[in-house]
């Protein structure tokens, strides 16, 4: 029985990062001996233990078959004679097949540390095309690590996309797809992960609704890249500088979605897209499951943000509407999650990547004045019941048409 630190930990080692997880490949033994030693089970269908005390994992090495669809079609043999070498040759990428022994020897029998050193994201072989869930992990880490000059190899790409032209990618769990998603959101450059299924042809297959933007023009005077899904994946990548809240991302990258049904004789203009792509993120968010807080965020983004670029042409009653339809009376934070996409979407435009949002702190100042209007003194007055309403509604509008007068001089 030998065991061996696998996977992310050797890598991000290597890529001097911080390591998160380890986890543990052992080559020589069984299930009967990994129970008597105090292991304790976890995995149904792979041999996978947590350690009796650390409670870190280790899996028998292993190889496995393609039985069926999915990334689930797949027989696993963990008999005591499984290699090392064997074990490795299954997983996903070069640089996640290195192994190290407990006195620091490394084992790279499929060149991952060369492919580190040119940062390049390679398949180990070709059983590469009979998991549809590595298109989604090959997409993440490119995201991930497209900040240290990653690229994935022409080759690999060439077999991501023969997964897409299958119908493998249609047995990926929706749960399945999200996981995926949302790590690429928690990445340092998300919008890599959308380009990269874009350029293998998965888009489509997986987030349809985003992959329809493309090839669909906007005017040229408020957008010089003109594309739809360049602008969206430009947005992505702005609002991600500007905030690091994953909800805030996909509402960012959701939030032009109506624009893929303006009729084309309509083009380039897109009149009422905000609203026209509520249901249809309504949709996306109920297929992939995706979290209700990023669903309502992501709704609230795509009917205001049109509202927010024109604050200054607001008339105070409509602002008040806002701040009462988005409840920020009680989810302040959700007016500051609706300004950065907002922002983002602003310099989510070429040319525009280090503009000013002045209507972000316009619109922070006015709810922060109308929030501050004293209750006490309308009771005080003798108000009573939806009086005490109409009359805070009506000292709100009063203070934010104050202040515009002022601001606007």
């Amino acid at each position: 029985m030998k065991i061996y630190l696998v996977g992310g930990a050797v890598r991000d080692t290597f890529l001097k990062q911080t390591v998160v997880d380890k986890d543990y490949v052992v080559v020589g033994s069984s299930i009967e001996e990994m129970l008597a030693q105090g292991y304790q089970q976890v995995g149904k269908d792979f041999p996978v233990f947590l350690h009796p005390k650390t409670q870190q994992e280790y899996a028998l090495a292993r190889t496995e078959r393609k039985t069926g669809n999915g990334y689930q079609g797949f027989s696993c043999d963990a008999n005591k004679g499984v290699t090392l070498a064997e074990d490795l040759l299954r997983r996903d990428l070069t640089i996640n097949a290195i192994a190290q022994d407990s006195d620091g020897n490394v084992y790279d029998p499929y060149n991952g540390i060369d492919d580190i050193n040119a940062k390049v994201l390679r398949h180990v072989s070709d059983a590469f095309i009979e998991d549809p869930l590595r298109v989604l992990r090959v997409a993440r880490f490119a995201a991930r690590f497209h900040h240290l000059g990653f690229t994935i190899a022409n080759e690999t790409l060439q077999l991501m996309t023969k997964i897409a032209h299958s119908d493998e990618l249609n047995h990926l769990t929706p749960e399945r797809v999200w996981q995926e998603c949302d790590k690429a959101l928690a990445s340092q450059s998300p919008q890599v992960f959308f380009d990269v299924l874009k350029q293998c042809q998965a888009l489509a297959v997986l987030f349809p609704e985003v992959d329809a933007l493309f090839g669909v023009p906007q005017p040229e005077k408020w957008h010089p890249e003109i594309d739809t899904g360049i602008h969206t994946l430009m947005v992505l990548e702005q609002t991600s500088l500007l905030s690091d809240n994953k909800a805030v991302r996909f509402a960012a990258l959701v939030h032009d979605l109506g624009k893929a049904l303006t009729p084309k004789q309509d083009w380039p203009k897109h009149y009422g897209h905000g609203q026209k792509g509520l249901s249809v993120i309504k949709k996306l968010c109920e297929r992939i499951r995706v979290p209700n807080e990023y669903r309502d965020l992501a709704l609230l983004v795509s009917d205001q943000h049109q509202n927010v670029h024109n604050a200054f042409e607001l008339r105070a009653e409509t602002i008040i509407k806002i701040f009462d339809k988005g409840d920020f009376w009680r989810k302040p934070q959700r007016l500051t999650e609706l300004l950065l996409c907002c922002h983002g979407d602003m310099r989510g435009r070429s040319g525009s990547e280090q503009v000013h949002y002045p209507q972000a702190e316009y619109l922070q100042h006015c709810y922060q004045l109308a929030n501050n209007v004293d209750v006490q003194s309308i009771i005080t007055a003798g108000y009573q019941g939806s009086q005490i309403k109409n009359q805070l509604q009506l000292k709100r509008i009063e203070t934010i048409n104050t202040y515009k007068i002022q601001y606007l001089k």
